[in-house]
């Protein structure tokens, strides 16, 4: 008897599918520059059906969408909690939907967070350079930042914290250093932690080491050139069990998410890292 041969199922850990309307337009500008697919993506940020049709060309299975409030700086509010678990749900084996909470922004940011939970959002994003704070800024006087990692770990919703620089008008880019989130990681144990981007281009040593330390800490690749990613990371095999592939489609310089995963499959790297990277790592992380 023939054994049944599993199709693989591979997940892009880190797109963004957001409300476009929402943004400042000097922010959708650098968004949208140089781009020749505007009209598809402005299509594909209202209809979860145009997305899935671009996945299922692209060679996606699983993605997930990574939105955050910025109200002040990118122009999103917290309605993005609301548009993401909504959108979601119409593919919810194939959607994650990826909100987040803005501590200066909310008077009850722990309610805030379980507002986004019963409406459906999976898991949440923390953006310290478009949120204007480092990741450890509730050691000084931001507690509603501390609600937040609290109640995260309660609920056991995964946050990802951005790590690196941006491009965006008004980011602060030097709240993107990592070492900052070696304090969460401490202060809060059980909190799943997915450090975004391994602190590119600046910042890769601090990343690896955090990964390595804390065994709930994961970082996805998302916006590295997968030809700079072991240039960037030439250990990556060692942290293999801590690796998410991601795309960061379509943000700026991210063309399609299936030149970057043509490109990162062909990687010299063993078959178990890249099948860790796609498939086995981000289906424990988003459960």
């Amino acid at each position: 008897m023939l054994g049944v041969i599993l199709a693989a199922v591979i997940t892009d850990a880190h797109i963004h599918v957001q409300p476009w309307w929402e943004l400042k337009p000097q922010v959708l500008d650098v968004m949208l520059r140089g781009r020749t697919d505007t009209d598809e993506l402005q299509q594909i940020m209202k209809s979860p059906q145009h997305l899935l049709r671009r996945m299922d060309a692209d060679g996606i299975e699983r993605a997930v969408l990574v939105n955050y409030p910025s109200p002040d700086l990118m122009g999103f509010t917290h309605r993005v909690n609301e548009y993401v678990a909504q959108y979601a749900a119409a593919a919810p084996d194939r959607l994650v939907p990826m909100g987040g909470v803005h501590p200066r922004f909310t008077d009850d940011p722990a309610a805030e967070v379980r507002r986004a939970a019963e409406a459906g959002v999976k898991a949440l994003k923390v953006h310290p350079p478009h949120m204007q704070f480092a990741p450890n800024a509730y050691l000084h006087g931001l507690d509603g930042l501390r609600a937040i990692y609290e109640e995260a770990q309660r609920l056991k919703l995964p946050v990802m914290i951005h790590t690196g620089t941006s491009i965006f008008p008004g980011a602060r880019s030097r709240n993107g250093e990592p070492m900052a989130v070696d304090d969460v990681a401490v202060d809060f144990p059980d909190l799943t932690i997915v450090i975004a981007h391994g602190g590119r281009p600046l910042w890769m040593e601090q990343a690896f080491f955090l990964v390595r330390r804390f065994p709930r800490m994961y970082m996805d690749v998302s916006s590295i050139p997968p030809g700079a990613l072991l240039r960037y990371f030439p250990r990556l095999a060692d942290v293999a069990d801590k690796v998410l592939y991601g795309s960061d489609w379509p943000s700026p310089g991210v063309r399609s998410m299936a030149e970057n995963l043509k490109a990162f499959r062909a990687l010299p790297l063993p078959a178990d890292v890249i099948t860790k990277a796609l498939e086995t790592n981000p289906a424990k992380v988003f459960a």
